[in-house]
């Protein structure tokens, strides 16, 4: 059953890259961000009540800055970076360039967490993934200048950002809080966050079954069923092979994107990914408990 639930993250992370493309097409990424945080906030809370569990702590009121801070950095900021980014690139290269979240938290962490700071190996990972993203953009670069192609490449660098900043935040200050209530707090912040920067670009939404269908099942599967799998993996596997599905999205999204949408795959998009991914192994080893569980709190970002 663990595995069952490895290989389901891995298709669900994979497939969000595909429904954000789907969803962008009909409205803009504000809208697509309060959709999916709104739709994953309800589908959470059911799951929650069914299951027998309060939504909200004892303690909700005193870490709603918390539940802010992450709802910001872990989702509203990276959500619409990446669905800006996936209206001028393929959902496939933005699921490979998110996998650079873990090189840059092992960046980050060099201040933040010094105790925790990788390992000269590690810091050889980041190079080389860092040369699998100038593999990735190097061709566009190189063909059309600062190119709306290049500047969404950029937009998704930035998310995978803010997701190794959240992941650094959440390991220092929300160490041990309770993981629904942490995933409802945020999600439920998150849409309300949502609501006054997508207002004026509701009107312009264009009501497309596909497209909302698609959104709706990204908030529910890859923002509430997602998590609730990716922690039951951890308790069942452990971190070290849970984390693993780090290095399985980008392929799934690759998948999924060539065969539904029929998205190129060339032969900088294969190398670089390649090389991306190299980075991102080399940048996860890790030699002591601390460090194991520093990259399973950095590998909680998603799409």
């Amino acid at each position: 059953m663990p595995y069952v639930a490895f290989t389901a993250l891995g298709l669900i992370w994979g497939a969000s890259f595909l429904l954000i493309k789907l969803g962008v097409h009909d409205m803009s990424p504000t809208v697509l961000v309060l959709v999916r945080s709104a739709s994953g906030t309800v589908a959470l809370a059911v799951i929650m009540r069914l299951t027998g569990r309060s939504l909200f702590g004892k303690d909700w009121k005193s870490r709603l800055p918390l539940y802010a801070f992450m709802a910001v950095a872990n989702a509203l900021l990276p959500w619409v970076a990446i669905a800006w980014g996936e209206q001028h690139i393929t959902s496939g290269l933005a699921s490979i360039l998110n996998s650079t979240t873990t090189l840059w938290a092992a960046i980050f962490i060099y201040w933040v967490i010094p105790r925790e700071r990788p390992s000269a190996l590690n810091y050889i990972g980041v190079l080389v993934g860092i040369a699998g993203v100038v593999i990735l953009v190097l061709p566009d670069l190189s063909a059309h200048g600062i190119s709306g192609s290049l500047l969404g490449a950029l937009a998704v660098v930035v998310a995978a950002m803010s997701y190794a900043v959240s992941a650094l935040f959440q390991r220092t200050r929300m160490r041990g809080m309770n993981i629904y209530e942490q995933s409802f707090g945020q999600l439920a912040v998150t849409a309300l966050l949502a609501i006054p920067i997508a207002i004026p670009a509701i009107p312009h939404v264009h009501l497309a079954l596909l497209s909302m269908g698609a959104v709706i099942a990204l908030g529910v599967g890859g923002s509430a069923v997602a998590y609730l799998l990716y922690y039951y993996t951890m308790n069942t596997l452990g971190a070290v092979r849970a984390t693993a599905v780090t290095f399985v999205v980008p392929i799934t999204a690759v998948f999924w994107g060539a065969v539904l949408l029929r998205e190129p795959v060339t032969l900088p998009t294969v190398i670089g990914m390649a090389v991306t991914l190299a980075g991102v192994v080399l940048t996860s080893l890790r030699r002591g408990a601390p460090r194991a569980q520093m990259a399973k709190d950095t590998d909680t970002a998603a799409a």
